[in-house]
């Protein structure tokens, strides 16, 4: 009978099974504490404090575009953060710990000046004209930097303890965990300053700076075993750029990075386009469109908990992340054909979908990186790798949120003018076309994603496996 309501929970609990010895279910909890960290700040940065400077605090919104963006600047550095924390020197032992923790009180710091920073940028009147601005860049930047770093040494670290078997469900729940921690922070958020005032402003944010500090604290406590042998000053330690080339040995490593950066754009770009679409081209009340954060949320979460249970039983992530950007294609496929048939249904169906699509596609690319660190055997460790999953990713990201608002602007500013003459003067014109180059920028990963099928469970990673657009899956 307990046999059977051990299967009953793990069935229904994808993640249950995520825990091994090495890492207790409450060990790996209290590790993914740091995405909470993540979830929170990201929330932060790229809505509530948008919001916030545009309306309440009277900022430009070019300066407000310019200010969220400042964090994605730090981004391709994660490569060269995951390297050092694979070579990292010292006399106590650690390797991550002190990225991690670093990383921590950098966030901490920009966080704690943020509120003055944006309260100087709105109001001055006192001193240079470019304090404001520059306050604000800096922490805004190290509060970004701070993250990128936290982010890249701690997924480095669960790499490092969780055993080989469990690594896809671990890494599935702490991305699970990420969503969380934007979710709840959300709710917080806007219940904090449903009253809004600068006193309010400045407990708010300085409030997340001190649960950022308490909660890094809790998830790194006792997590990294010291080991004084790998980090001793004495020790000799390959450079960044050597390092690097014996990364890019791997033939499959470029074409990951290549297929990670493609995919993360061609579904990143509809990040600030999805509710203004339904609003404007299919009239959905904003409640009707603030339901779609939470559809897209569901279809995400779907993804991780599918990518965790495959990926656990032994499925090439190469396939998985290539079916995530099949997922996308139909998703966007139905995004753009419910403005001519006017279906509000067939909308929230693609926006789910693109949700699962990026959750495949995220845990399988992020699976792969992390098998390839274990299987090169070259002195790429699984810092570098991991880092320029996260350099590229986060680039990606930085750059279709850019990229997708842009365009659309243009092209329904030309639709405007008559530019494409009157047959093309839809509502729908601009996003449409950011929707259909965004498929072809999945089938572009899909085609670098191709080659690699297979190539994760075969016992030699430097067999290529020659395969046709019949052998492609799906």
């Amino acid at each position: 009978m307990l046999d059977f309501w051990r299967n009953v929970g793990t069935g229904f609990l994808p993640f249950a099974d995520a825990a091994s010895a090495e890492l207790p279910l409450g060990r790996l909890l209290r590790l993914s504490l740091f995405q909470v960290v993540v979830g929170m700040i990201a929330v932060l940065l790229t809505g509530t404090l948008n919001r916030v400077m545009i309306l309440e605090l009277g900022v430009p919104v070019t300066l407000v575009a310019v200010m969220v963006a400042l964090p994605f600047l730090f981004a391709p550095a994660r490569a060269l953060i995951g390297h050092k924390s694979d070579t990292h020197k010292s006399l106590l032992g650690w390797k991550r710990v002190p990225y991690i923790w670093f990383g921590t009180m950098t966030a901490f710091g920009g966080l704690a000046i943020m509120p003055f920073a944006l309260l100087l940028l709105q109001s001055q009147t006192l001193g240079p004209t470019w304090a404001g601005p520059v306050a604000a860049a800096v922490a805004f930047f190290a509060t970004g930097a701070g993250i990128h770093t936290v982010q890249t040494a701690g997924l480095a670290l669960a790499t490092d303890i969780a055993p080989v078997e469990t690594r896809p469900r671990v890494v599935a729940l702490l991305y699970v965990m990420l969503l969380v921690g934007m979710f709840f922070s959300a709710l917080a958020f806007s219940w904090l300053l449903t009253d809004f005032s600068a006193q309010r402003l400045i407990q708010v944010v300085q409030g997340a700076a001190a649960v950022t500090m308490v909660l890094n604290v809790v998830a790194l406590w006792k997590q990294e075993a010291r080991q004084p042998s790998q980090t001793s000053p004495e020790r000799d330690t390959p450079s960044f750029a050597e390092s690097w080339a014996a990364y890019r040995e791997d033939p499959r490593s470029l074409r990951l990075l290549v297929a990670v950066g493609m995919g993360t754009l061609g579904f990143s770009m509809q990040d600030v386009l999805l509710e203004p679409y339904g609003g404007e081209v299919l009239g959905l009340s904003v409640s009707q469109t603030t339901l779609l954060t939470a559809m897209f949320a569901a279809g995400t979460l779907a993804g991780f908990a599918l990518a965790g249970r495959g990926l656990g039983r032994g499925r090439d992530p190469y396939r998985m992340a290539a079916h995530g950007t099949m997922a996308g294609i139909v998703a966007f496929t139905c995004v753009i054909f419910a403005a001519p048939l006017d279906s509000a249904n067939l909308f929230r169906v693609g926006t789910a979908l693109i949700g699962f699509g990026g959750g495949l596609f995220a845990v399988g690319t992020l699976t792969a990186c992390m098998e390839m660190a274990d299987r090169s055997g070259n002195g790429a460790g699984s810092g570098l790798a991991l880092g320029a999953w996260g350099a590229v990713q986060a680039s990606a990201v930085g750059i279709g949120l850019a990229a997708g608002g842009i365009i659309r602007d243009v092209v329904a500013g030309l639709s405007n003018s008559g530019a494409f003459g009157s047959a093309f003067t839809d509502a729908a014109l601009g996003y449409s076309v950011v929707y259909h180059l965004e498929i072809g920028i999945l089938f572009a990963s899909l085609i670098a994603i191709g080659p690699l099928v297979g190539w994760a469970t075969t016992d030699s990673p430097r067999t290529v496996k020659k395969i046709g657009l019949a052998d492609l899956p799906g």
